[in-house]
């Protein structure tokens, strides 16, 4: 009697969830970065001024509804960041032989972004724009 463990395949749709959570917190982090930028440069205002609360995030018009869905991604990728960059590099690292190379980049790409954004929170021009979006 021999004692062969059963290699079993990833899941597909376990990996898919990863790949868009992993996309989703990176736009939501860059969502706030372009808000950031557009209202500094469309106020002509420099980073001090945006923290005295005369610009909130909340008062852009079209953006008012989207707010919470932002807030939510933006919280969650400087929450979950390393983690999903943790899982992926362990996935791809697993299942390399039968990953198809589409996902495989995606994966990598993601834990990449992730880890850069992750690192791009601490700079300290960043740190302002951290302090404006919970404001």
């Amino acid at each position: 009697m021999t004692s062969v463990a059963q290699v079993t395949s990833y899941s597909r749709p376990a990996v898919r969830a990863l790949i868009a959570a992993q996309f989703a917190t990176i736009g939501g982090f860059l969502a706030v970065l372009l808000l950031y930028v557009g209202r500094m440069t469309s106020a002509g205002v420099g980073p001090a001024e945006m923290l005295t609360g005369a610009y909130d995030p909340k008062d852009i018009a079209f953006f008012g509804v989207l707010h919470p869905v932002v807030a939510v991604l933006y919280l969650t990728g400087a929450v979950l960041g390393l983690p999903l960059a943790i899982v992926a590099g362990a996935v791809v690292a697993r299942e390399r032989a039968v990953l198809p190379r589409v996902t495989r980049s995606l994966l990598l790409a993601g834990a990449v972004g992730g880890l850069l954004v992750m690192v791009a929170r601490l700079t300290p021009p960043l740190l302002d724009m951290h302090r404006w979006w919970l404001d």
